[in-house]
């Protein structure tokens, strides 16, 4: 019969041994996560870097802890067959969690955002930072931080606004009814055309969309590359009014017409300077 100080000795003995396999363990399993990352992203994207990243870390982690429970001479079989009656009681009273585990690896499989991109989720919008097997993290243009449920992105239209290398600057531009709608859209061609952000390819596109009900409606549209989308789209702006003013092309405003009916006797209507009822009276 083996004495108490043995057991204790064998005991302890048994959780240090333990304890540094989980340790060493678990440092390996992170190290190894940050090399296939790396190795992943020269040859990848970050997507597949971060996806490489977790996978190799959680597979780790379970040799780890299968290791970890071997030291300490715990029965993986039982211990397994718990884990699984317990996954499936949490599974059953989280079924919104696993309607988002399902969501998430139809987000990783197929792939319509990564890591990086600008995407539009209702009425949020911000830079992918993670995707995960629940939800998908983002951060706002304003440096908040959103987390998006996965189920929410697979029910709902969402738009990656970063998925091609160049995008489309609409501008609608509204004229006066006596300029000419040829000049116009040559002004236009030319504004674009000097614009050092602007694209030759594809080219501009001018169009005269509509009769306005006070103006004579135009499109233009202007390609760019993504990473200079904002620079174009206020620069562009500019441009056209400082061109349009220096051509002497009128932008219009809207114009109030009152009619007091043709029965009526017209009513004189003077303006001044408002009187100042508090003002003192000079005699």
């Amino acid at each position: 019969m083996e004495s108490p100080e043995s057991t204790f000795a064998f005991l302890s003995h048994t959780l240090v041994s333990a304890l540094l396999t989980f340790l060493i363990g678990l440092t390996l399993a992170i190290g190894l996560a940050r090399l296939a990352g790396k190795l992943v992203q020269r040859h990848g994207t970050a997507h597949l870097a971060m996806i490489a990243r977790k996978g190799v870390f959680y597979i780790g982690l379970i040799i780890v802890v299968a290791t970890t429970l071997l030291a300490l001479d715990v029965n993986l079989t039982a211990a397994l067959g718990a884990a699984g009656i317990l996954t499936f009681a949490i599974g059953f009273a989280s079924q919104t969690s696993l309607s988002n585990l399902i969501s998430g690896l139809f987000l990783l499989g197929e792939r319509p955002f990564e890591v990086g991109d600008l995407i539009i989720v209702g009425g949020t919008r911000g830079v992918v930072l993670s995707i995960d097997l629940l939800s998908v993290k983002l951060r706002t243009p304003d440096n908040l931080f959103v987390r998006l449920p996965n189920e929410s992105i697979i029910k709902n239209e969402f738009t990656n606004v970063t998925r091609f290398p160049i995008r489309r600057v609409d501008v609608n531009i509204g004229v006066a009814y006596r300029e000419d709608p040829q000049r116009v859209m040559q002004v236009l061609r030319e504004v674009a055309n000097a614009n050092p952000f602007c694209l030759d390819e594809p080219e501009p596109l001018v169009l005269f969309k509509d009769f306005g009900a006070s103006s004579l409606d135009f499109l233009l549209g202007v390609w760019v590359e993504k990473t200079q989308f904002l620079k174009l789209k206020n620069s562009i702006m500019v441009d056209v009014k400082a061109r349009f003013d220096a051509e002497g092309i009128e932008i219009p405003f809207p114009h109030l017409t009152l009619y007091t009916g043709s029965e009526t006797t017209p009513f004189p209507v003077q303006l001044g300077q408002p009187k100042d009822e508090f003002a003192p009276k000079v005699d």
